[in-house]
């Protein structure tokens, strides 16, 4: 026993807080002592009496004092991971019951130790104190009104930080009266909001707070604090619910707008078709009451749940890189979600997992899950498997508080914690404000189906509001008519506003983000097609060519590389004949030298999925990055290029919003084989190809799709360009199909020089990267344009009798096949933008080859995907062509090679014989 004597002389507290940090982090403290502790868990097992610990010398006991300060410890910890579990959060409805509960006798203590004075009272900075005293603290941390989630976390400073955060006041705002007053006249804003509108536009949609108002007192805490803390930019994405009221209270839109958006007047603007009034953006300057200025965005959102939130990440991420690259955390994003859609959305997930990556990390985001329980008509408890709706968080390993949403105060005070440890360790916080929904999923439906129990305790329920006056009431702050005083005030300038609105007779839609997109215009159609001056200057260009054809001497590389740089080098210098990667490297190259940023994401695209690009060259011994293109000149733009997360859906929505952000930085998006994209489907959909018409945003971003049929299989062939060409309207988009480096070269140009922007697809090849005749001259670059058709230049006109059109790498399989049949009767013309067709060109061609009479669409495609049908809608001479493509299929391509050869060659066949033609449709056997 001499040996562990110790253990009754040395002060108990020195222990207990030892044994703290070992429960907290194990690898904190010196490995003897870790060992100390384990053998005391390990018989803590066996027996909270009398602990044995194995010992050189025999039996060690531990005294019984020293004992039972380690389960009071254990007891602490308990509260710190299970804490949040028996809380009283939920306004509405029973918690379940979860087991073991945080009773002590489950720590090996009773009542008979509740007046027992304890040190480890210390480790929660109350110094020593009575068992009784430390549970009453605990209680109120962690099982009042907000539950906090974050023993998980790896990182003791941050654990520790936290704990010194709550422990402050035991979790409990203390906020003198003036404070008070003010979250109640937010709360009364909110309330009395919702109010006017539902009196005033009886049944319609608004997809009201009512229910979790205290969002208002909340975010506007988060917005003052932060503007304290140096937040310059706020960025912030939400669904419906609660919006409009978002949009009033914290971002002073005016409410003679949303009025004007509820009466359903025409728009003023005539290129514009608009969208509900909850889907609808806003940008403002908002004066902080102690007046710093603060610039304010709220992304526009479709009703597809969550895509909103990629978006919010890639616009405040462009904001910091453009603005703020010194100190990301003056642009903070806040994202709102509702619980269903959280837990529901495999989107957030790949959000989630963007936080702390070099190409997609904002140094943390506030998300605020505005808790409905109830997803439309679905039951918390039919919509996820998880415990809580925000266990996605945990992912990342962010705190998560859980806080009564009736309680205004604690709702403000997790707020400012959210607000502070996101500006202390730049990473995600997670806020579930669990509160409930007044009415239906909208206005007009009745919850009462699916729920009546649930809202038969609602409708008796008061509002957030009038719960925090009753208790403002009886703590003296306000007399019973303060809140009447508040509410009539804020109800008559809405009434003025209402007034205001109805004097006018077209709703004007202020632009997101105008500040951005000052200069740029809004184009029709016709406009699109103008040419766009994208030469560039010999000298400059052979300047960039040089730079980018030069390892560093001082570092090895792999021999590959090496041969690599020199032959692109051979290229230009010598043989003149540049290929694919050539030609997209000196458009970025020319770009950048004239003050044009360059984002290129997506998987492997540093080096490229078909190992062409190597834009990043990584140095062989370290894997240092050499980044060739950022060393052009002194004033150049900024050359960023990332392997993305294996993710479509939020990766493009994320590089879209960096684009929307960033109109002068040509952002590109390249999917590893085209038909990924399909992963991003509700980005197409909902924000590229519509995004304009709805909410009068341009957007400039690339999709590089590799597309291109080469025995690969269904899913390595199709880019699927027929469900882009289907989304095609007017002056949504352009697509485009290339066949030259020179092409690509003033393609990627003209998506800057232009003054207007444009999302643009581009049907990329892969066998065409290393294709002997894919090549272009160092004068196409220089003096060339973008050419919407490129004309067969050895063709005869007289001769030809078939006047074949068709698009990318499916040319270059003709030429060979005309070549070897030695067929000068045939003319090849490549069209090489599929939108807005070129048809003046294309009925040139025609014109040109006027002895032609046999008029042909070739592509590889089958018939019902690639760009026939798109040709039949959008130009009037396609009907007279005959088509030469692949029968009819539901997969794109086959997945035997022979088969695929076999199927490619007939349709080759067909075009230069009409008789060989393989269309016919299987018959049913008799």
């Amino acid at each position: 026993m001499d040996k562990y004597s110790f253990l009754n002389a040395a002060h108990t507290s020195f222990f207990a807080e030892l044994y703290d940090k070992y429960l907290t982090s194990p690898d904190s403290i010196e490995p003897s002592w870790r060992a100390f502790f384990q053998g005391y868990d390990f018989g803590l097992e066996s027996s909270l009496d009398e602990l044995d610990l194995p010992s050189a010398n025999g039996a060690v006991v531990i005294p019984q004092s020293l004992q039972k300060e380690f389960q009071v410890v254990k007891l602490i910890d308990g509260y710190r991971s299970r804490g949040h579990l028996f809380t009283r959060t939920n306004p509405v409805r029973e918690r379940r019951k979860y087991v073991p509960t945080l009773e002590i006798e489950n720590f090996g203590l009773n009542d008979a130790d509740l007046d027992t004075v304890f040190t480890a009272g210390e480790i929660l900075g109350i110094g020593p104190s009575s068992l009784r005293k430390i549970i009453q603290h605990l209680t109120n941390i962690y099982c009042d009104a907000i539950g906090v989630e974050y023993m998980y976390i790896r990182k003791p400073e941050r654990v520790k930080w936290i704990q010194n955060w709550i422990n402050v006041n035991d979790n409990q705002p203390k906020y003198d009266n003036d404070r008070k007053k003010h979250i109640l006249k937010k709360l009364s804003q909110a309330v009395s909001f919702e109010s006017f509108l539902h009196t005033k536009y009886v049944g319609q949609k608004r997809f009201s707070l009512e229910g979790n108002e205290s969002l208002i007192p909340g975010l506007d805490a988060i917005v003052e604090r932060a503007a304290e803390m140096g937040v310059e930019q706020f960025v912030m994405g939400m669904a419906h619910r609660g919006r409009l009221n978002v949009l009033t209270n914290i971002f002073g839109k005016a409410a003679k707008d949303i009025f004007s958006e509820f009466d359903g007047k025409d728009y003023e603007q005539e290129i514009f078709d608009g969208d509900v009034k909850y889907h609808l953006g806003w940008t403002s300057d908002r004066k902080s009451d102690n007046g710093n200025k603060i610039k304010m965005n709220i992304a526009p959102n479709p009703s597809h749940l969550e895509t909103v939130g990629a978006v919010v990440e890639g616009i405040a991420r462009a904001k910091q890189d453009l603005q703020y690259a010194d100190d990301f955390s003056k642009v903070l994003p806040i994202v709102v979600h509702g619980d269903a859609a959280i837990a529901g959305q495999g989107l957030i997930y790949e959000i989630v997992q963007m936080a702390t990556l070099d190409g997609y990390k904002t140094n943390g985001t506030i998300h605020i899950v505005v808790n409905n329980q109830i997803g439309f008509t679905t039951n918390y408890l039919d919509a996820r498997s998880s415990t809580y709706c925000t266990d996605v968080g945990k992912v990342t390993l962010s705190p998560v508080l859980h806080v009564n949403a009736d309680d205004a105060e604690a709702v403000v005070h997790a707020s400012l914690f959210a607000l502070e440890y996101r500006m202390r360790f730049n990473r995600d916080v997670f806020l579930d404000l669990l509160g409930y929904r007044k009415y239906g999923h909208n206005e007009g439906d009745e919850p009462r189906f699916t729920q009546p129990k649930l809202y038969k305790a609602i409708a008796k329920h008061s509002n957030p509001r009038d719960i925090y006056a009753a208790k403002l009431i009886a703590e003296g702050v306000i007399d019973d008519g303060y809140v009447k005083q508040l509410e009539n005030e804020y109800k008559a300038s809405l009434e003025e506003e209402l007034e205001d609105s109805r004097k006018e007779d077209k709703t004007v839609i202020t632009p997101f983000m105008a500040d951005e997109w000052k200069g740029f215009e809004n184009v029709r159609e016709w406009e699109m097609m103008d040419a766009v001056d994208t030469k560039f200057n010999k000298k400059k260009l052979t300047a960039i060519a040089k730079v980018i054809t030069e390892l560093p001497k001082d570092q090895k590389f792999l021999r590959k590389v090496e041969r690599l740089v020199n032959d692109r080098k051979k290229m230009f210098f010598e043989t003149d004949k540049l290929d694919w990667a050539m030609g997209e490297l000196l458009a970025y190259g020319s770009l950048l030298e004239e003050g044009y940023g360059v984002r290129i994401s997506g998987q492997d695209v540093e080096r490229g999925t078909f190992s062409h690009r190597h834009a990043v060259m990584k140095v062989e011994e370290s894997e240092e990055e050499v980044l060739l293109l950022n060393n052009l000149s002194e004033k150049q733009g900024n050359f960023q290029i990332y392997n993305s997360l294996l993710s479509e859906y939020g990766v493009v929505g994320f590089d879209y919003g960096y684009a929307m952000a960033s109109p002068n930085t040509l952002t590109i998006w390249e999917a590893q084989f085209g038909d990924f994209s399909n992963g991003a489907q509700i980005m197409i959909d909902q924000y590229i190809s519509a995004a304009e018409d709805k909410w009068k945003l341009q957007n400039g971003l690339v999709m590089l799709l590799p597309h291109g049929y080469e025995g690969q299989g269904a899913e390595h062939s199709s880019a699927r360009m027929e469900r882009y060409l289907q989304l095609c309207a007017r002056d949504n988009m352009y697509i485009a199909d290339c066949t030259t480096p020179a092409n690509m070269f003033h393609l990627l140009r003209r998506q800057m020089k232009a003054n207007f922007r444009k999302p643009l697809i581009v049907f990329t090849p892969k066998s065409l990267l290393r294709h002997p005749k894919a090549i272009s001259t160092v004068d196409e670059l220089a003096s060339g344009s973008f050419q919407e058709v490129i004309d067969d230049a050895s063709a005869e006109v007289k001769k030809v009798k078939t006047l074949v059109f068709c698009t990318g790498k499916f040319y270059y399989d003709l030429i060979a096949a005309r070549e070897e049949h030695q067929r000068d009767d045939v003319a090849l013309v490549r069209v090489e933008q599929l939108f807005p067709v070129p048809a003046e060109q294309m009925q040139a061609a025609i014109k040109k080859y006027k002895n032609a009479d046999d008029l042909v669409w070739a592509q590889e495609e089958p018939k019902n995907m690639g760009a026939w049908s798109h040709m039949l809608m959008h130009f009037e001479g396609a009907v007279k062509f005959r088509v030469a493509s692949r029968r009819f299929y539901a997969s794109p391509a086959a997945g035997s090679s022979v088969r695929s050869k076999k199927r490619h060659q007939q349709v080759i066949d067909y075009v230069f014989d009409k008789t060989k033609n393989n269309m016919t449709r299987p018959t049913k056997k008799k």
